[in-house]
């Protein structure tokens, strides 16, 4: 058990130096705790300057703010619990006051230290007295309430911070006072950084894109303009690509405009004007381009055509006028406008109708995404441009100056031709010609047919001019071209003799143009005398130009024999090796003439066979002609120029040269000679038919006046004979006019054949054909026949039709009986090709056996000719025959309606022809089969004067 004198005796402080260091505690405490709080005002009214200091300059991120923000509040939220920890928890007790005031005050601190130490301090009596304990705390206490613990107090930046807060407080009140705008924008910045408030500039822009599409690689304007509540106008205002240098640009009516470089790549544009900062991402982007178009024409209507679509890559696009064109273009990106005009016109027309889009025209186009589509542009008389321009979605415009050209073009007129026949062609009526028919248009044909009209001449009379027209095929509105192979004979279309003109005719669907016509050909049409004269023409023509070849060939004779006498050696020499040159040239143009003879000679056979009226004998000298003429030209001549050139080879000897300079002489002797038998027998076959056609055509003269008597019995008919000419019927002025004009053509051929037959009697000398002229042109106390004949007309203009008659009567039969003497003449001095005992001889009968096949083949082409042109024209009249309507406007009995419905074996386009026939028999118009009268004859063999039939 512990002595009660070693028991711990605790003495208390005096109470002047505990009251001392209450007071101590508490000014300690006051002094740290306001610091405390001012710097967290500080620390908050600075952050809030900063953000308003920044944001007049540039636009503070939110994350800074949120820094800014945070490191202000620190000094509130952080720093003041420390501060407080460590001044106001950390000096609560009596010694921790001492030992802050002894890191003032060393000597008193320590000795204030010692004296609450020793309150706490166990001790016995032996040890320490308390007497000196209570001593030296009030020695302590005593010197401490002498001197005082205010001096004891840490160093304060009161003071310091009391002005940083008031010069704090008069910024912030200043912010508010003067720019309270900025103020309260900073505060809202401030308080909540992460919200996205827009900084508040003095200066502002007016709608500052976050983003700008621009052309790729093309310099571009920029500009900007002031709000119009904008507090400060800036002088200046500057742009930067990144470290770029800064382009400036002076305020121009409230606003800054730029021209800035060309971009390649994204960049950031960076705005300074005044205190406003902005930040514009720039894209340089391609412009949107077409990439294709497309025009829909619409024709006019009459072309009875669909819409076409064409590709506009050449920038033209072509359409009849009349038409509407319609341009889609397609862009390479979506776009949002587009427009088109103004147009511009290149050949303004005053005619021009008024359709046409006016100059300066101007349009919205329709925009469905990429695709723009114009309206209908008219297409008149003019060419015009049209020019484009678009927009796409990213706001950029387009290429600058396309345009398309629409292009008018005349719908002209369809071109058709005949092809394979000769412009001039001579015929018979019942030859067939074959041959092809085109027409072309630049839209559309609807028929390709022929047309024919017969021309007047001398020697025709108006009234049997043919006229007339055949359909070949129909077209389409589509149809481009029309071909179709077609046959012409005269006989088909009942066409007599006479000049016809033949052509070609198509028509397209332009409602104002008809027909359009080919070049004409002109057909002769002859009788077959007519043709007999005809070739007897040719003959001659073929005769004079033998005798020329074989003259040429005489002449070509006499010179080889003048070079044939030449030595061996100067037949070497150059000079007569240039002779003999000539000589083998001229060889060969003359065997190219034989040839050519004998080609037409041919021809000529043929077109006498198929006249039919050619003396056998004539047609057998033909033939001999042409076959001599054959052998000249492919075997006898071509020897004389082998021979010819064998003289000239440059390896023959002098002798072998003679020797073919000899051969070729030989050769062409019997050329020659036999170049002159053959024009003797063509002269005599010439002369053969010479006077065959003369005996022909006297039997025509006289044919005509015998026409013209029979036709003069008309005006007996009607009792007019006699009467003058003033006092006759009108129909018989034009009967004797009619008249007068034939016997005026007759007259004509009469005075042909008389001058023919002078010609022909200096030739021949013989007496018959001297006879015969003589009696034409009359004897001493006779008037001839050409003055008769001439009289004869004045008799018809005072309507002495009896007269007339008479003297055409005499002069026919005197006609035939002069052909009739030529007949015998020929018969007598023809030889009757007869041999030995009157006799023919075999070679005859196998030419007249010959002459009678071809005679054979050439009939039976002409009616299979003949077939198929009857054939075409049937043709024709289907294509002409619109079966429809001709069953609707037949007045049908009612039983062959009914009958004919029921057909199964209808021809072309039977159904609608059945459904035509059923709306008759519905239609209660429909005419009866009998009328009344008849139905009441039950048998209906009595005949009625009724319509119905």
């Amino acid at each position: 058990m512990m002595d009660p004198l070693h028991k711990h005796q605790e003495e208390p402080l005096p109470e002047s130096l505990k009251r001392l260091l209450d007071e101590y505690r508490r000014k300690l405490w006051r002094a740290k705790i306001l610091e405390a709080l001012l710097a967290g005002v500080i620390g908050l009214a600075l952050s809030f300057l900063v953000v308003f200091l920044l944001d007049r300059i540039v636009s503070t991120a939110p994350v800074f703010r949120l820094v800014i923000l945070l490191a202000g509040s620190s000094l509130m939220a952080v720093f003041a619990p420390i501060w407080l920890r460590r001044w106001v928890w950390g000096h609560r007790k009596e010694n921790e006051l001492a030992r802050l005031i002894a890191k003032k005050h060393p000597d008193f601190g320590d000795r204030l230290l010692g004296i609450i130490e020793l309150q706490e301090q166990n001790e016995s009596r032996d040890s320490m007295s308390p007497r000196l304990r209570s001593a030296a705390m009030a020695t302590v206490a005593a010197q401490a309430e002498k001197e005082g613990l205010n001096n004891a107090l840490p160093k304060s930046w009161m003071s310091k911070a009391l002005i940083i807060t008031a010069v704090l407080a008069i910024a912030v009140t200043a912010a508010f006072l003067f720019a309270p705008q900025a103020g309260m924008n900073a505060f809202k910045r401030w308080a909540m950084p992460l919200t996205e408030t827009e900084r508040y500039t003095f200066t502002k822009l007016a709608s500052i894109p976050k983003k700008l599409i621009v052309p790729h690689g093309e310099s571009f304007d920029l500009s900007f303009v002031l709000a119009a509540d904008s507090q400060w106008q800036p002088e200046r205002a500057q742009v930067r690509f990144g470290a770029a240098p800064a382009l400036e640009s002076q305020l121009v009516n409230g606003g800054y405009g730029f021209v800035l470089p060309p971009q390649f790549s994204p960049n950031d544009l960076m705005v300074s004007v005044g205190d406003a900062r902005y930040s514009i991402r720039i894209e340089p982007t391609m412009r949107p381009v077409i990439e294709y178009g497309v025009a829909t024409i619409k024709h006019p209507s009459y072309l009875q055509l669909s819409d076409v679509t064409m590709d506009v890559k050449t920038g033209v696009a072509t359409a009849v006028e009349g038409s509407s064109v319609e341009i889609a273009l397609t862009a390479s990106r979506t776009l949002s406008s587009g427009n088109l005009g103004p147009i511009s016109h290149l050949a303004l027309e005053d005619s021009a109708p008024a359709e046409s889009p006016p100059p300066g025209f101007q349009a919205a186009l329709k925009v469905n995404g990429k695709i723009v589509t114009t309206p209908e542009l008219p297409v008149a008389l003019t060419t015009y441009d049209v020019p484009f321009s678009w927009v796409d979605e990213l706001g950029l415009a387009g290429e600058q100056g396309y345009r398309l050209r629409i292009e008018s073009v005349k719908d002209s007129a369809p071109a058709t031709y005949i092809q394979g026949l000769e412009k001039q062609k001579v015929l018979l009526p019942e030859e067939t010609l074959d041959f092809e028919v085109l027409a072309e248009d630049d839209f559309g044909l609807t028929e390709l047919g022929l047309e024919w009209h017969g021309e007047a001449t001398p020697s025709s009379i108006p009234s049997a001019l043919a006229k007339g027209e055949q359909k070949l095929l129909a077209g389409n509105p589509s149809a481009r071209q029309l071909s179709n192979s077609a046959t012409f004979c005269p006989d088909v279309h009942k066409i007599s003799p006479q000049k016809l003109i033949l052509r070609a005719y198509t028509k397209d669907y332009h409602p104002t143009r008809g027909r359009i016509y080919s070049e004409p050909f002109t057909l002769f049409i002859l009788t077959r005398d007519q043709h007999s004269q005809l070739l007897k023409n040719q003959f001659d023509s073929i005769v004079g130009e033998l005798e020329d070849a074989a003259r040429r060939e005489q002449n070509a004779l006499e010179e080889n024999q003048r070079i044939e006498r030449n030595s061996p050696e100067d037949l070497q020499k150059q000079e007569n090796q240039e002779k003999l040159q000539a000589q083998q040239k001229n060889e060969q143009e003359n065997t190219e003439r034989v040839k050519n003879l004998n080609e037409r000679m041919e021809k000529l056979l043929k077109d006498a066979a198929r006249n039919g009226e050619i003396d056998k004998e004539v047609m057998k000298k033909m033939s001999q002609s042409m076959k001599s003429l054959s052998e000249l030209s492919k075997e006898d001549m071509p020897k004389v120029d082998k021979k010819l050139g064998d003289s000239q080879q440059q390896n023959s000897t002098p002798e072998k040269a003679k020797q073919d300079v000899q051969d070729a002489v030989k050769e062409q002797q019997e050329v020659v000679e036999k170049m002159k038998k053959t024009l003797e027998e063509a002269r005599d076959a010439n002369k053969k038919m010479e006077a065959a056609t003369f005996v022909k055509r006297l039997k025509m003269a006289a044919s005509e006046e015998s026409a013209l008597v029979a036709s003069l019995s008309e005006t007996a008919k009607r009792n007019e004979t006699g009467k003058v000419y003033s006092q006759a019927d009108p129909s018989i002025h034009t009967l004797l006019k009619d008249l007068d004009l034939r016997q005026s053509f007759n007259l004509n051929d009469i005075r042909w054949i008389e001058e023919d037959l002078g010609h022909f009697f200096t030739r021949t000398n013989k007496e018959i054909y001297k006879e015969i002229l003589e009696e034409m042109r009359g004897k001493s106390n006779s008037a001839g026949i050409l003055s008769s004949l001439e009289e004869m007309r004045a008799l018809l203009s005072k309507n002495h039709s009896m007269m007339f008659s008479n003297g055409a009567n005499y002069w026919a039969d005197q006609l035939n009986a002069w052909a009739k003497k030529l007949e015998g003449d020929d018969d007598q001095g023809g030889g009757g090709g007869g041999g030995e005992g009157g006799q023919p001889k075999s070679e005859d009968e196998d030419f007249e056996f010959m002459l009678r096949v071809m005679k054979m083949i050439q009939k039976q082409q002409d009616i299979r000719a003949s077939t198929r042109a009857l054939e075409e024209l049937k043709r024709s009249a289907k294509l002409q025959w619109n079966p429809i309507s001709s069953y609707r406007s037949l007045p049908y009995p009612r039983f062959l309606l009914r009958r004919l419905s029921q057909k199964s074996t209808l021809p072309r386009h039977s159904k609608s022809i059945k459904l035509v026939l059923k709306s008759k028999l519905r239609n209660k118009t429909t005419s009866p089969a009998t009328c009344n009268n008849c139905a009441k004859s039950k048998r209906k063999k009595k005949s009625c004067n009724c319509s119905v039939k």
